[in-house]
């Protein structure tokens, strides 16, 4: 697993903004919160966003936006089509 600072255009570090990075998914974390999850799966990109923290605050909307490569507007429609799913990827790390 590496786990990894987010980056402005810039190449800074921005504080409380992760990537996580292992053989199996991508992961960005906002603070203490997992936002996005992407994974292959039959050899398809899936994009999983955590239900409650996804659009939790301007600043992790913006970092996801960033992360995904894409406007709130282009995500909701995706989640409201199905092509990007909403679960929980918090509770279950700790179980």
């Amino acid at each position: 697993m590496i786990i990894s600072n987010f980056t402005n255009a810039k190449g800074n570090k921005i504080a409380n903004q992760f990537l996580i990075n292992t053989p199996d998914y991508k992961m960005f974390r906002s603070y203490e919160s997992n936002i996005v999850k992407t994974t292959f799966e039959n050899g398809q990109r899936v994009v999983y966003l955590d239900s409650y923290y996804y659009n939790y605050s301007k600043t992790t909307s913006k970092y996801r936006n960033l992360y995904l490569g894409e406007s709130t507007k282009e995500i909701e429609a995706k989640i409201k089509s199905g092509i990007y799913k909403l679960t929980d990827l918090n509770t279950c790390f700790y179980n």
